[in-house]
């Protein structure tokens, strides 16, 4: 018997549309924050590192509460993950605005909204679509939802720059934190009928929990991950920083992390296309390879905006072209059952990369007055992730069947 999951209950294009958008939400917003470094430290008189702190607390929070969001939504439905997702995402916007201390300030921009993106991004939303569209569109399916979260970098980043232009850092919290709502009427068209267990083995969350941590390939996807956090993160929040200290102006690194958004846009649709026609442990060990020479080009040559934007969209193609390889393999391994809790957990990984990638960028800068040893750090680290790929084992892991009563 196939241990594939029941029919789709929901159509492909309802699931597609509606999980996009609230990616596009949830990682357009996030995606900006870098904008608020400097704005907000000189404002409170904070540190660098208490601004990055927060923010690495933000993706840690993110990363432990992933597992727990992605297992309630295997078990209660995405429906309602999202709804308590979208309410935290607003108040954690809000209390990041009001804000005064540094304690408070990592309460807010740190755990609740880290908590806020584990409940509306990718875990939960890639489990609808696992259990929603056939296994030879999945890599597909999963690319366009990436993607959509790479065009909300593109149309969220200036957005986000205007509000604080026009409207003060401050009260453009509030106003995101207004907008992060609207994921609560999308979250309707993933609302799916009662889960059907699929034919076959049923596991248990134990015994799944134990077959994938046990499994090398789960590991080395993990191990790559976390590589990805740290690249992407160090760059996203303290690329607008490093420009400006190298006497660009604001509008560089705006037109920088748009650019990202833009060409990310093409790089995780391309790398779900391609996942359903070539070996993902290729694809994910190319793509981490490409972004150490991308990087190590960059430190290479004399920063202008030029070299800047070129840097910016050859990254946006690497960005998130990660996802959906990864998670494809996840589902394609282990089946969809758990595919929330397990993408879940390598997300975990992830986030921990991300944690070290921004708080370093903000401790090593304040040690050093440079971002230079974190980049050479993210270097190093992309050639590791190149290598760990590698041994992947892409195939539908064989389970035994229960012993007869």
């Amino acid at each position: 018997m196939s241990s594939s999951a029941a029919a789709p209950k929901l159509s492909m294009t309802q699931v597609l549309l509606c999980g996009a958008a609230i990616v596009t939400l949830s990682m357009g917003i996030r995606h900006g924050f870098g904008l608020w470094l400097q704005p907000i430290t000189m404002d409170r008189g904070w540190s660098r590192e208490t601004f990055a702190f927060a923010i690495a607390i933000q993706n840690l929070a993110w990363g432990a509460a992933g597992p727990i969001a992605g297992g309630l939504a295997d078990r209660f439905g995405a429906f309602k993950v999202l709804i308590a997702g979208s309410v935290l995402y607003a108040m954690g916007l809000v209390l990041m605005g009001l804000a005064t201390s540094g304690l408070a300030f990592t309460g807010s921009a740190g755990l609740l909204l880290g908590m806020a993106q584990a409940g509306t991004t990718y875990a939960v939303v890639y489990g609808v679509i696992g259990r929603n569209v056939a296994a030879d569109k999945r890599s597909w399916a999963m690319g366009v939802a990436a993607a959509a979260g790479s065009f909300g970098q593109f149309l969220m980043v200036p957005v986000e720059n205007w509000l604080i232009g026009d409207f003060g850092w401050q009260s453009a919290l509030f106003i995101l934190g207004c907008l992060s709502l609207a994921i609560i009427p999308l979250a309707i068209g993933l609302k799916e009928p009662a889960y059907q267990k699929p034919s076959g083995v049923h596991q248990s969350i134990t015994q799944a929990l134990h077959e994938a941590f046990n499994y090398p390939s789960f590991r080395w996807l993990m191990a790559g991950y976390f590589v990805c956090g740290f690249q992407v993160v160090f760059i996203g929040v303290h690329m607008p920083s490093y420009l400006k200290d190298h006497g660009l102006s604001p509008d560089v690194a705006t037109m920088a992390l748009a650019l990202i958004g833009l060409f990310n846009v093409i790089g995780t649709y391309a790398a779900g296309s391609l996942g359903q026609r070539l070996p993902k442990r290729y694809i994910l060990s190319s793509i981490y390879t490409l972004r150490s020479i991308a990087i190590v080009i960059f430190l290479s040559v004399p920063l202008t905006p030029m070299s800047v934007y070129v840097f910016s969209a050859v990254m946006g193609v690497l960005w998130l072209s990660t996802v959906p390889p990864t998670n494809a393999v996840v589902a394609q391994i282990f089946g969809v059952q758990y595919l929330s809790m397990l993408g879940g957990f390598v997300f975990f990984s992830h986030q921990i990369g991300s944690f070290l990638g921004v708080w370093l960028g903000g401790k090593l800068y304040d040690t050093t007055g440079s971002y230079n040893v974190v980049w050479w750090i993210a270097v190093a680290l992309g050639v590791f992730a190149a290598i760990a790929n590698l041994p992947v084992k892409e195939s539908a892991i064989v389970r035994a069947a229960p012993a007869a009563a």
